[in-house]
């Protein structure tokens, strides 16, 4: 099946450049071009694209009001969206996460990370840039100015345990197989996590881990 994207992004040169990556990959196609928020958020409605890929900082509307709009808690049928920034301490991702993105890439993660971060969103995964992960996350734990949430049930060891790996941005395969534990079985606690914590999607898993000091830099 082929995956659906749709790419906003102001400059018209990166916006081509993305274009051109991800057309070249086997199953993947860009269906829709923005220059602005406004224009993706109405693109995105009527293609109902498999992965939103948005820039934070476009004009009009930026990348985290798009996403929330398109993938917020409001949202009734919310789409993938993954944000894409210059820089690697941006105090706008943390935004875009809390607005419902699914993933973040630094734009010069280049074609490789890039096509994981789009098929990881379009399976209802999610795939943080692991270079900056934990400094990123970490830095708003220390900042976020409020206590994080505490969870609806406490979590058991082997929870404890998945939750680790995911906040440091492996996939599903990577922590099945750092575990020793199936497939299934990391989808069935990921589950659970995001039950207990009130989590929409694995990234908000990874930052209670690192707003709750699980993860040390």
């Amino acid at each position: 099946m082929t995956i659906r994207v749709l790419v906003a992004d102001d400059q018209d040169i990166v916006r081509a450049g993305l274009t051109i990556i991800l057309d070249a990959q086997p199953g993947i196609e860009v269906v829709g071009q923005a220059a602005d928020g406004r224009e993706a958020v109405r693109l995105a409605r009527r293609l109902r694209p498999d992965v939103c890929l948005l820039d934070i900082r476009m004009p009009d509307v930026d990348g985290i009001e798009a996403t929330r709009q398109l993938a917020g808690p409001d949202v009734e049928d919310p789409l993938a969206v993954v944000v894409i920034t210059t820089f690697d301490l941006d105090e706008y991702v943390h935004g875009a996460l809390k607005a419902g993105a699914r993933g973040f890439l630094l734009k010069d993660a280049g074609p490789a990370l890039l096509t994981q971060a789009v098929q990881a969103a379009a399976h209802g995964d999610a795939l943080i840039a692991p270079s900056i992960t934990a400094r990123l996350l970490a830095t708003f734990a220390q900042t976020a100015g409020s206590s994080p949430a505490q969870p609806i049930e406490p979590l058991t060891s082997r929870e404890e345990e998945v939750l680790i790996p995911v906040a440091q941005g492996r996939t599903n395969s990577e922590i099945a197989d750092e575990l020793h534990i199936s497939l299934s079985t990391v989808k069935t606690h990921l589950a659970a996590l995001m039950r207990k914590l009130d989590a929409r999607n694995r990234v908000e898993i990874a930052m209670w881990a690192h707003e709750t000091g699980r993860i040390k830099t």
